[in-house]
């Protein structure tokens, strides 16, 4: 139990840095509080919510496993690429246009996932070490090749593959190993050094933040493997740092664990609304704990029952939340009636 709820509670942390992230995405340069704490989350919360999905990668390769992945993955994709398409319209009366090779905002995560899968099925096949090793020096690789970029997430596929690797092949023998007390006093000391460094440099570009651009087209060209190497090293030892630091016990929290995937899909058209419409702004760096507050509410919203019943035919295909809602209802019906005849 304890094992579960260390990576559920993870997991929602992570998902609920993707939504403060977002939040505060449109007011970088504004606050300097905005711009550190931007550049310190995307730091590791991308590979940290990356890592999560691959320990929980069942590695098949076959058939109905890939059948049952396009399911999950491609086709809330295609859904969900013409609905952001359609927010905007309906907003700005901007003209349509859905370009399915180039993935809206987060939905490159969906394409990406279904490659980690992919990759998995023979990268599974070489010890940890070896496979972890080619899998680094693709993902420095890849920003050599001057044409990659956002189309069809290829960018970012092979940039975050790393940490996909690495949770497939994490277990539980670590994480026990990180929670004595001397590597909790030290992630501490890791995560609080990384923020006064973003406080007074926040200056890492965001293309090389999002793994979605090549050096050339970041204008990095002679120094695009060190830089992208010293991100790799920061991200490690930030992801590790936090993971630290997550508790194992059960949480209210702890039971949003598993529809992280809802909230990562669902949170981009609430926010889209609120910048279209242009609802938030912020006047002094403590207004980020009110942007903190509003993106802790969206996850426990989308995460919450009647969210579920209503989008999980769209999300997953299928009705079992609806299903047990709907027994549910039926047997306090039926308990009302016995009780009345009494």
């Amino acid at each position: 139990m304890q094992r579960l709820a260390f990576f559920d509670n993870a997991k929602v942390f992570f998902i609920f840095l993707v939504v403060f992230g977002h939040l505060i995405q449109p007011m970088q340069g504004d606050l300097i509080s905005v711009d550190a704490l931007y550049q310190w989350i995307y730091i590791f919360h991308i590979p940290g919510f990356v890592l999560m999905s691959g320990y929980f990668a069942k590695g098949r390769s076959d058939q109905s496993f890939l059948v049952k992945m396009m399911k999950k993955l491609l086709l809330p994709f295609l859904l969900f690429q013409v609905l952001y398409s359609i927010v905007p319209i309906l907003i700005n009366t901007d003209p349509w246009y859905v370009a399915l090779y180039k993935p809206h905002w987060s939905l490159w995560f969906l394409l990406s996932l279904f490659c980690w899968h992919l990759l998995l099925i023979a990268f599974k096949h070489l010890s940890p070490i070896k496979g972890l090793m080619i899998a680094f020096s693709i993902g420095l690789g890849i920003g050599l090749v001057p044409f990659i970029g956002h189309e069809f997430s290829i960018s970012r596929t092979f940039v975050f593959f790393p940490f996909f690797l690495m949770g497939y092949w994490m277990d539980q023998t670590l994480i026990t190993y990180l929670k004595e007390m001397k590597f909790k006093v030290v992630a501490v000391l890791i995560l609080t050094i990384l923020f006064v460094v973003s406080l007074v440099m926040p200056v890492i570009p965001d293309e090389l933040l999002f793994g979605s651009a090549s050096y050339s087209a970041m204008g990095i060209e002679s120094i695009g493997i060190i830089a992208r190497l010293s991100l790799y090293a920061l991200a490690i030892l930030m992801v590790f740092s936090v993971l630290t630091l997550i508790p194992t016990k059960n949480y209210q929290i702890t039971a949003m664990g598993p529809y992280t995937l809802y909230v990562y899909l669902l949170h981009g058209v609430i926010i889209q609304f609120v910048r279209e419409l242009g609802l938030l702004r912020m006047n002094e760096n403590l207004d980020v704990l009110a942007l903190a507050i509003i993106a802790g509410a969206i996850v426990m919203f989308l995460s919450s029952r009647y969210v579920l019943i209503f989008t999980q035919p769209i999300i997953e295909m299928n009705t079992v939340w609806a299903q047990k809602w709907l027994k549910t209802r039926s047997q306090q019906q039926m308990n009302y009636r016995n009780h009345q005849s009494t």
